[in-house]
């Protein structure tokens, strides 16, 4: 359906494929064992991810079926995120990041000015993630909607996260803000090319006040998740899916994405809904099992002196920072 050559949509792709496991390391992060995330990240890419990809975009049940997800709401993002619940769940939470008596004890970002750095890197990376997803660089009036669409739900997400942490925790938060505006993010990629500007200004606030009642509520239920992955990427991208039939407009897909179906929101909303259903069920149950067998072969949880170590040390055998503590000649 497209003029671009087989290995340009494949190195593309091979990317988006890359991103869903990227996505489970930050769920993981502070207790997973490498070589553990390293097997268990090939299975997924190898050989699920392709599986639901090609559900939705290759032809498969769903993408016949109407279901939309035009740049891996879902493909992308939802099924990292299913794969990190799952991860999270037969890891543990973090030492210490939770007391006896139930109260969640925080454990600071390491470096706020990287993560700032690295959100804002991320930005301008989805202005190829989603314009991308055309296909067909010839289309500007397409990539045009899709660009404005990606960057006025990023910056909406970005109010709507610091408008709720400001309003909930009494301050406004540089961590939710900056989540906020990766929910937004993630909460258009699907409906970036069906759905008007003004409504993905909307989708993206809604998902930056999620990313944050998201982030306290898994803390809540005692899911350690140090980044925040499963807020940003399974709530947001699992909002982003749902919002496409909520606010499907016809005239939009037809001139951008060039795939409307005629259908009513409510249809079209409904067809989202089983789609999410059946992803996330086979990915949840399959990453969940993915998870135990490599738990019984190789483990996955690093010792507690380690993880108390730092696993830079004991799984890399470096430090970040070697220097920190002269040690006197002798």
């Amino acid at each position: 359906w497209t003029p671009v050559p087989l290995w340009a949509k494949f190195f593309f792709q091979l990317v988006f494929a890359g991103t869903a496991a990227t996505i489970v390391s930050g769920a993981v992060a502070e207790r997973v064992k490498f070589g553990s995330f390293v097997a268990f990240s090939f299975i997924l890419v190898a050989f699920m991810y392709p599986i639901t990809g090609h559900w939705i975009w290759g032809g498969g049940f769903l993408g016949s079926n109407n279901f939309r997800d035009f740049a891996g709401s879902t493909v992308v993002h939802s099924v990292g995120g299913w794969a990190a619940l799952s991860g999270v769940l037969v890891l543990g939470a973090r030492r210490g990041k939770y007391t006896r008596d139930g109260q969640v004890r925080p454990i600071p970002g390491h470096n706020m000015t990287s993560a700032a750095l690295g959100v804002l890197i991320l930005w301008l990376g989805w202005f190829g993630f989603n314009p991308g997803s055309t296909m067909a660089a010839g289309n500007g009036a397409a990539i045009a909607h899709i660009l404005v669409n990606t960057n006025v739900a990023a910056a909406t997400g970005t109010l709507g996260a610091m408008l709720t942490a400001w309003a909930l925790l009494k301050k406004p938060d540089l961590s939710m803000i900056l989540n906020g505006c990766l929910a937004g993010l993630v909460a258009i990629t699907a409906p970036c090319a069906f759905v008007s500007i003004p409504a993905g200004a909307l989708i993206g606030f809604i998902a930056g006040i999620l990313v944050v009642l998201a982030v306290v509520g898994f803390d809540r239920m005692r899911v350690d998740d140090p980044v925040g992955a499963l807020s940003v990427h399974l709530v947001n991208g699992v909002w982003g899916t749902l919002a496409l039939g909520l606010f499907y407009n016809n005239q939009t897909a037809t001139d951008v994405a060039g795939l409307a179906t005629q259908l009513s929101r409510g249809a079209q909303f409904w067809i989202q809904l089983k789609g999410v259903f059946w992803v996330g069920l086979f990915t949840f149950v399959g990453t969940y099992l993915l998870w135990q067998v490599v738990r019984l072969v190789i483990g996955v949880r690093v010792s507690p002196e380690e993880e108390q170590e730092g696993l830079d040390i004991g799984e890399h055998g470096n430090e970040a920072y070697p220097n920190f503590q002269p040690v006197a000649e002798r």
